[in-house]
């Protein structure tokens, strides 16, 4: 059975992916879609981008981009780390790529630079890092950058009236436009949530891989859920990203 499997911010949690997927049982018939942040975190970034680009190879894969993803794009073409991401994961995101030579380097680059911002598929459900501010749409956002930056929409959503109808006038009009949307990029457990959060048909997949959550990964029709161990217990000698 093919199955459309979306997975949360894995923010260098190659232990955490592997056994999130065994888990699942995921197979290459299943389309994986990953919400992007996949580095600035545990030990593994450069692993985990490795084992996506085996697996692009292997079955169909959306590979959204994360902000975490572009600072470290922009470090491998630049030779600059952002500050603020160095010290919120980059570190070790910096280490786990010190062994690579500059070919390796380049084609990790060339992967990151072929990531997508946002996918909709054929049910109009829209999957992308983080939101959007047109009320249009993310191919309408004048600023690429909100797709992989923007909580307005997932602070939206979180802060209305929850008995307000979709008929409303006063339902934002950015949840309209589309069946579903996936969101990352803002930790369900901020909200005290180790699962993903659902808010009207706004789904939050980021548990918090990064600090004291978990991976969590979902098929997106039937909404049955699968979750790694707390990630921090499978890297145990290791601080993960601290706030």
């Amino acid at each position: 059975m093919k199955r459309t499997l979306v997975i949360g911010d894995i923010h260098g949690g190659l232990i955490a992916l592997k056994q999130v997927m065994e888990r699942a049982e995921v197979t290459t018939s299943d389309t994986l879609i990953f919400l992007g942040d996949y580095v600035d975190g545990w030990s593994e970034s450069y692993g985990v981008i490795e084992f996506a680009m085996q697996l692009a190879q292997q079955q169909n894969c959306i590979v959204l981009k994360g902000n975490h993803d572009d600072m470290c794009q922009e470090w491998l073409t630049t030779g600059e780390y952002n500050e603020s991401s160095y010290n919120h994961g980059g570190k070790a995101t910096l280490q786990s790529y010190a062994h690579l030579s500059a070919t390796d380097k380049h084609k990790h680059l060339q992967f990151y630079q072929q990531m997508q911002y946002y996918f909709v598929d054929d049910r109009n459900r829209l999957f992308l890092h983080a939101g959007f501010i047109s009320q249009h749409g993310p191919h309408k956002e004048h600023y690429q950058s909100n797709l992989i930056w923007d909580r307005s929409l997932w602070e939206m959503a979180a802060a209305i009236d929850k008995t307000l109808s979709p008929d409303s006038p006063y339902f934002p009009k950015r949840l309209k436009l589309f069946e579903e949307i996936y969101i990352g990029h803002t930790p369900t457990t901020n909200y005290g949530v180790y699962e993903p959060m659902n808010i009207f048909n706004l789904w939050n997949l980021d548990t918090g891989a990064a600090f004291n959550g978990k991976l969590s990964l979902m098929d997106v029709d039937t909404k049955q859920l699968w979750q790694s161990d707390i990630v921090r217990s499978l890297y145990p000698n290791e601080a993960g990203r601290v706030r």
